[in-house]
């Protein structure tokens, strides 16, 4: 039915097709598509393939191994140290990025002097590449240049501070320049999220006298959890694919106490040019990744009730 001018009902008047609806959008997003369905869809399907061939310097789809690669990847003990830095960064990096962002987005939420320029000053080292920053960090850990020296030339002689020769601890090392870059984009998100919040909400904790840090942590948090749902896979995603950082500090040292997977896979495929081994442990990255995604998206979607 249609509705005239007059107001009658005119029966027979077809609805538009809802598939041309915003047509002109839906085309211009047929690039996109295509490029994830080939690029994204078809390269990670072709690698999953490849992982299971004896695949050297090139693809050799013809020399079918089976699991014998993953069987090697799950054997071998550089994988396996690569791993648990992982785990050890990964949770680490986790607690104390959103710890160290919120805190510091809850201080200049409280509309501090000079915000601005000390927002630019912690968000600063997120500009820099990991490249950059590891050398950076490189240079403060060096006994002979860095933090040590310093301290041990203001009257602590016996003080020692150097992580990133010390294999028990070398990870830590890593963490630290990983959190130095990462906290002030966690801070933005939080403060973002802080700022969203209703100015009202502040005026009836103050009304009912509630301390403000109780009301950070009973009030403001869980109505962040979108902010911290996104922060968290975010953060999870550089976690997993951490690979300049490592090889800016130590190149994956001393011997293999610092390696981690991504190194593992650029090593194997170019450096020992067995491309089967590295896509393997490729995969295994990639089930990783789904296992942060797919949470995340049923968190996102899949929890919500439909209104």
């Amino acid at each position: 039915m249609a509705i005239t001018d007059s107001g009658q009902m005119v029966r027979g008047a077809k609805r538009p097709n809802r598939l041309f609806k915003n047509l002109t959008a839906k085309i211009a997003a047929i690039p996109m598509i295509a490029t994830a369905v080939v690029v994204f869809v078809g390269c990670t399907l072709w690698t999953i393939y490849h992982s299971f061939t004896k695949s050297r310097l090139l693809p050799a789809p013809q020399k079918w191994v089976g699991t014998d690669n993953y069987d090697r990847l799950w054997s071998e003990n550089r994988w396996i140290t690569s791993i648990e830095n992982l785990a050890i960064y990964g949770a680490c990096s986790l607690v104390l990025s959103l710890c160290i962002g919120f805190l510091l987005a809850a201080l200049l939420d409280r509309k501090i002097r000079f915000e601005n320029t000390i927002r630019t000053i912690i968000l600063y080292p997120f500009a820099l590449s990991f490249v950059v920053t590891g050398l950076v960090w490189q240079w403060l850990l060096n006994p002979d240049l860095g933090i040590q020296n310093v301290i041990q030339n203001l009257g602590w002689t016996s003080f020692a501070f150097d992580p990133l020769n010390n294999a028990d601890i070398v990870i830590y090392g890593i963490l630290i320049a990983g959190i130095w870059q990462g906290s002030g984009f966690v801070m933005v998100l939080m403060l973002a999220g802080m700022r969203g919040i209703d100015e009202d909400v502040w005026k009836a904790s103050r009304v009912e006298g509630i301390p403000v840090w109780k009301t950070y942590l009973f009030i403001v948090i869980p109505m962040m959890r979108p902010v911290f749902v996104t922060a968290l896979v975010i953060i999870s995603a550089g976690i997993i694919k951490v690979y300049d950082l490592v090889v800016a500090q130590t190149s994956g040292g001393p011997g293999i106490a610092s390696e981690v997977p991504a190194k593992y896979v650029i090593d194997k495929m170019f450096g020992s040019q067995n491309l089967g081994l590295g896509f393997a442990a490729s995969t295994m990255m990639l089930l990783s990744v789904l296992v942060v995604l797919i949470p995340w998206a049923y968190l996102e979607f899949g929890g919500k009730k439909k209104k």
